[in-house]
């Protein structure tokens, strides 16, 4: 008597193909392709620098080559910022001792301006480059590069710290080597919520986008054709039709990359949540069922898969995934004052030269009066986490855990973030001039808009990674709704908040240098803050006072973090991490 299997097999599952597929794929694959090497030609012209232009030409026929240019941008950013994410991150979470230096100098990068990394490396990359606009194209990704980065690094760093105990004995139990631990235990634990924050991180990049195009520093002005410098050039001129035209291509083109690139992201994300039941109600994209139903993704993995084998063993000269489970005492403690006493001295020997320097240009006075205008753009930074928080938190949950909602409005919600909101900023300022209003106040909103979309995604990817268990035994415990957020919601999304915060608090900073001095036509409207003074010595090209603005910044954001922020973050690593 024969038996019936009681599993399918293999191909039992498998979707179905479809010849149309494939032709769909190979010919969007050629196009990608062939806009890519188009585009990319225009990176490496001739380029004098005594002879640059200031400003690009307006014609509304060049917006869709500036805005294939800016994107080209952007997507080679978001390559060096995942590369950057992976072996930063990685090796703050893994080394006791490098993460003493590496998330406390994260802190200080973070905290940086993006005109104050503009003003050092634009006449470094353009002589790396001489006779070339790619040092140029270079200092643009640069900065675009240090919007992004900063945030994906926290969030993969806090994944990996945050990782099961089980999957880390599971690696040293078979053995892993650090190679492949990475790539098959740290990186799909993490992959969820790198995408969201790989996909918030991609609109701080199209926040700071007018910056890093339109390039303003050392009394020197270059632009580079994106859409960014376009409307930075309609926005001097004066011309709000040609404004509202790049806000139109912008929407286009934000809302295509959501369907076509980071939808099908978020979507294939969802295999990697880590959790013992599966939602009902799955996210589903067009995009990603087209490139499922065709060919030519398994003929490519079926082309590639031979190399893993003979890399995985090339790469075992890393060593295996494991640690000692003891270190003689008085080693590690010869270790650590080592450790320390040059950290130490690396540290005061830095302070000393940052002393010289202050004292050799502009004086203490100087900080002073930095330190001064810091208190307003502190005050302003509080009240947009504040707001945002009391606005966003609540909303995010409700998207998060709502599986229909979160199927109409994330692609919404995604679109919001993408769009960089200083493209409104000349119709706001054009506003504010008409009705007298000031900035000092409107200055808030304005950096709410670069900010708050942290606070929003990092709660939505924690509201959506409440194990589906958790979520259905509180139903069956039928908690009251105070209850329901008080022990299962607000300690659940209470690390992915924190998070947020700390991103959403240096974005406000960030955004405080083109939120609190904005221009249109000949008009200037200046709030009284530390952004305004950077972006203020930025422009004339006064480097003592773009040290002192940037150095005051640093002090107040990393002393934040270190005396408030981290504080949090340690509690939710030690009591909340699911």
């Amino acid at each position: 008597m024969t038996t019936v299997g009681s599993f399918p097999t293999r191909g039992a599952l498998a979707r179905p193909r479809s010849r149309w597929a494939d032709v769909a794929v190979f010919l969007a694959a050629a196009v990608l392709i062939w806009v890519v090497v188009r585009v990319s030609q225009g990176m490496a012209v001739p380029f004098d620098e005594s002879q640059s232009q200031a400003a690009i030409s307006t014609d509304p026929a060049q917006l869709p080559y500036y805005a294939a240019r800016s994107l080209l941008r952007m997507f080679i950013a978001l390559g060096l910022s995942i590369a950057f994410t992976f072996v930063y991150a990685t090796a703050a979470a893994r080394l006791p001792r490098a993460e003493k230096i590496l998330l406390p100098t994260l802190d200080i990068l973070q905290s940086v301006p993006i005109l104050g990394f503009l003003s050092i490396t634009v006449a470094g990359f353009i002589a790396l480059f001489p006779g070339s606009s790619l040092g140029l194209e270079c200092a643009s990704i640069f900065a675009i590069f240090t919007s992004q980065a900063w945030n994906m690094a926290f969030g993969f760093y806090a994944s990996l710290t945050a990782q099961p105990r089980e999957l880390d004995e599971a690696a040293r139990n078979l053995r892993l080597s650090r190679w492949q631990r990475f790539w098959r235990v740290d990186v799909p634990s993490g992959m969820f919520p790198l995408v969201w924050n790989a996909m918030m991180s991609f609109g701080g990049g199209w926040f700071f986008l007018t910056a890093a195009e339109a390039i303003s520093v050392n009394n020197r002005e270059y632009a580079l054709p994106g859409i960014g410098s376009y409307v930075a050039a309609a926005t001097s001129d004066g011309d709000t039709h040609k404004v509202l035209l790049a806000i139109a291509v912008m929407i286009i083109m934000v809302v295509g990359l959501n369907v076509l690139f980071w939808r099908p992201v978020t979507v294939w994300a969802e295999r990697f949540r880590y959790e013992d039941s599966k939602s009902a109600h799955a996210p589903r994209s067009l995009m990603l069922n087209l490139l499922r139903r065709s060919h030519i993704p398994g003929l490519l993995a079926r082309a590639l898969g031979p190399l893993v084998y003979p890399t995985d063993r090339a790469m075992r000269i890393f060593g295996l995934a494991e640690h000692p489970l003891y270190v003689p005492v008085v080693r590690r403690r010869l270790a650590d004052a080592a450790f320390t006493a040059v950290t130490g001295v690396a540290i005061v020997l830095g302070c000393l030269a940052m002393i010289r320097y202050i004292l050799d240009t502009v004086g203490f006075d100087e900080v002073a009066h930095a330190a001064g205008l810091g208190v307003f753009t502190l005050l302003r930074v509080i009240v947009v986490l504040i707001v945002a928080s009391l606005i966003w938190v609540p909303v995010g949950v409700w998207i998060g855990l709502n599986p229909k909602v979160s199927r109409i409005a994330q692609p919404i919600v995604q679109v919001l973030a993408s769009f960089p909101a200083n493209f409104l900023f000349p119709l706001i300022t054009a506003v504010l001039v008409a009705t007298g209003a000031s900035l000092n106040w409107a200055g808030i909103a304005l950096m709410a808009l670069g900010a708050q979309w942290y606070i929003l995604f990092n709660v939505i990817a924690g509201a959506s990674a409440v194990p589906n268990d958790l979520r259905e035994a509180a139903a069956n415990l039928r908690l009251p709704r105070i209850l329901w957020w008080r022990t299962l919601i607000l300690p659940a999304i209470f690390p992915s908040f924190v998070t947020g915060a700390i991103t959403a608090a240096g974005g406000a900073w960030n955004a405080s240098i083109v939120a609190e001095i904005v221009e249109f036509g000949d008009t200037t409207l200046t709030a009284k803050g530390l952004g305004a003074y950077i972006a203020e010595a930025t422009t004339a090209g006064d480097f003592p006072r773009i040290f002192v603005g940037v150095l005051v910044m640093c002090v107040y954001v990393v002393g934040i973090n270190r005396l408030f922020w981290r504080r949090l973050y340690a509690l939710a690593e030690r009591r909340y991490s699911l």
